[in-house]
Order: structure tokens, then sequence, then C-alpha cells
């Protein structure tokens, strides 16, 4: 009899830190995944990482990370300009650009630009990016553009 309260009382302590851990993983994910268009019928969606992996030296693999907007329209829009800012511990490095050139590009911004997004076109980049903390870094999207209702400021995207 004592044995089996013992076994029921260690079952119970696992399933408390299990529920624990799986509460700070789903928070974690959140921060990391969570970027919205914020004004109504923004016609854009953004493209982000969700999962990427680090080498031990701090740098992305397999190229770095992509950043873009896939139009949800048919509609074309004029003068898109999409632009990735550093706010904490992300440094750049070159990048390729997709549906457009890349108009600037430091190690703290990049931005990628098109005269015309076609209907049903997607923009973006593929930066080599260095995260100098591994835990906690975070960047700024900005979206600009004519023919459309979308904010300028898109969010954030990072972790903490």
């Amino acid at each position: 009899m004592n044995r089996t309260r013992t076994t029921v009382a260690a079952l119970a302590a696992v399933g408390v830190v299990t529920v624990a851990q799986l509460g700070l993983a789903e928070a974690a994910s959140a921060a990391t995944t969570a970027v919205t268009p914020r004004s109504a019928g923004c016609p854009v969606d953004i493209v982000y990482p969700t999962r990427f992996y680090v080498d031990h030296n701090g740098w992305v693999t397999n190229g770095g990370l992509y950043f873009g907007v896939k139009s949800k329209t048919g509609k074309s829009f004029k003068n898109v300009t999409f632009t990735v800012t550093n706010v904490k511990n992300l440094r750049f490095g070159s990048a390729t650009a997709k549906g457009g050139r890349i108009s600037h590009k430091t190690s703290q911004t990049v931005s990628v630009r098109t005269s015309t997004l076609k209907g049903r076109a997607s923009l973006g980049f593929k930066v080599r990016t260095h995260l100098l903390n591994k835990r906690s870094y975070k960047l700024k999207l900005t979206l600009r553009g004519s023919g459309w209702n979308c904010a300028v400021n898109q969010g954030t995207w990072g972790s903490r």
C-alpha cells in the first residue's frame, strides 16, 4: 500500500513539471511567431521563420532567415518596400532578394523593394543572420507601399 502512494505521488509531481514546461514552451513559441498586420483589410501576409537552427558560433544555418510579404489578392501595388530592422541582439550579413531588389543593407537593417508587386506575388529576402544572444533577440518589420490600407509598422518578430 505504501509503495502505491509513493508511485502516485511521484507521477503527480512529474505531471506538474510537465504541465509547467509545456506552458513555458507555448509562451516562448507564441512570442516568436506572433506577427499580424495592424490594420484591417491589409491585402498582404507577412512571411517569417517559425523555426530555425543556429550553429555553435551564433549564425543561422541554411543560409540565414527569410522574411517577406505575399499578396493575398489579384490586385497589384506600387512602390512596395519591406524592411527588417534590428531591435535587439541581431546582426545581418549578405542578403539575396526574391521578387525585387535589395534597396538598403547594413548590419542593422535590410530592405527589399519593387516598383510593382503584382497580384498573388511575393517579395522578400534571405539574409545571413548572426544572433548575439540565442535566447533574447528581436527585430522590427516595416511595410510601405501605395494602393492599400496597411499600417507601416507591422510589429516585431523574435523572442522576449
